[in-house]
């Protein structure tokens, strides 16, 4: 399996069309090739482009931002002298005189499958920008470690934000270079984009079902995405961000475990399985405890779940994350019906609505675990609708069998 990093470095013929542009890169901690080589130093050591400018996305271009929601600053890279600009900082846009340095941008983000995660809106960003400027764009295709699987509601119309880019679904299926041809599409740019495709690459292979596990190394595409078990399930996972319950932030397992303090774990897990004990299916749900370092219950023992992906349990195509947390806080919702459940607080650039709606793309959720009259089945088929027409809607723009 070669990545797209790999396929330009290897072609003269790539190579060649971008010598005489002045070339820039947006990437992140794991633009890295396929032997851990950063696509920054790959790219100018061997000469292959005259690279003018790099870009970083939340986290940084190098990643050296730890903790969630932290702005990361321009700067001068110390080795290159490149100007390093901040996507993720005083701007979320990038500027014009940031436009102004470069002729072809290449993007190449590792991605994790996930409408919300803020590569996916910063990719959307540029995009546009690069149309409006009359910029080439070329993606450096990766996997999509999630799979081809989809889930959850399109997002809504009016809820759009820097976590909800464009009307996905929180578990899209597509690579980064495959939602680059779906924005163009769908914004309707008149860019000149180009994505290096992957050679050798199955999305439904197995071990890994999207992301070829014994090939290439698991870097951080993100300081909390700590292994390929968090990335899957992190579509469900992520949830608990807009709630008061950890998902586990200032431990070593961040958003594979969900708990707080005096939960009865029991308690929920025995009315999970009477509700809809099929969406728990495809994992192992475990009880377990765990006191998260610092963020929400700092210093508290927490009574909770974990989450795994890693074992002969994990079966691809019935794991659904989505749902299963969405059940995890309907149990929570009906077992501690008084107990406050939603965290009222500036969640990525936004103030006035609730967190949790803007992970979810819409009101949907909350209003669903917040009924003790709603079923699992009332919920189920507002997904299912979704989830079919985003099938429908993804299909001319696949690169993969």
């Amino acid at each position: 399996m070669r990545l797209g990093i790999d396929e330009l470095l290897s072609q003269p013929a790539l190579r060649a069309e971008l010598r005489g542009p002045r070339v820039a890169l947006l990437g992140h901690s794991a633009s890295v090739n396929h032997v851990g080589r950063h696509t920054l130093d790959a790219l100018i050591t061997v000469g292959a482009v005259e690279l003018v400018a790099a870009f970083g996305p939340q986290h940084g271009m190098r990643g050296d931002k730890q903790d969630n929601m932290i702005e990361s600053d321009d700067y001068i890279d110390p080795v290159y002298r490149i100007p390093v600009f901040s996507l993720y900082g005083q701007v979320r846009y990038p500027t014009d005189e940031m436009l102004a340095t470069f002729d072809i941008l290449l993007i190449d983000l590792q991605d994790i499958g996930t409408r919300i995660y803020t590569y996916v809106t910063t990719l959307a960003n540029m995009l546009s920008a690069c149309a409006e400027h009359g910029k080439q764009v070329w993606v450096l295709d990766r996997p999509n470690p999630a799979g081809r699987p989809v889930e959850g509601r399109l997002l809504e119309p009016g809820w759009e934000s820097f976590v909800g880019a464009g009307r996905l679904p929180m578990r899209h299926g597509l690579t980064f270079g495959e939602l680059a041809r779906w924005f163009v599409a769908e914004r309707q740019l008149d860019l000149e984009l180009r994505v290096i495709p992957m050679q050798g690459y199955d999305p439904q292979a197995a071990p890994g079902f999207g992301w070829p596990r014994d090939e290439i190394p698991w870097v951080n595409p993100s300081p909390n995405a700590s292994s390929l078990n968090m990335v899957r399930c992190f579509p469900g996972t992520v949830l608990i961000e807009g709630t008061l319950l950890s998902e586990g932030r200032g431990t070593t397992m961040p958003l594979e475990v969900v708990g707080a303090p005096e939960l009865d774990v029991g308690r929920l897990l025995r009315r999970m399985e009477s509700l809809a004990a099929d969406w728990m299916d495809g994992c192992l749900v475990r009880g377990c405890t765990f006191a998260p370092m610092f963020q929400k219950h700092a210093g508290e023992l927490c009574q909770g779940i974990q989450i795994h992906t890693d074992s002969a349990h994990y079966a691809h195509e019935r794991f659904r994350p989505y749902r299963l947390v969405a059940l995890l806080l309907k149990a929570v919702r009906l077992e501690y019906p008084d107990a406050p459940l939603w965290r009222d607080f500036p969640y990525e650039y936004e103030s006035e609505r609730l967190a949790i709606d803007l992970i979810d793309g819409g009101q949907g959720l909350r209003a669903w675990v917040d009924d003790p009259q709603a079923e699992p089945g009332d919920l189920d088929a507002r997904l299912c609708a979704d989830e079919t027409r985003w099938c429908e809607i993804r299909q001319p723009f696949l690169l993969y069998p």
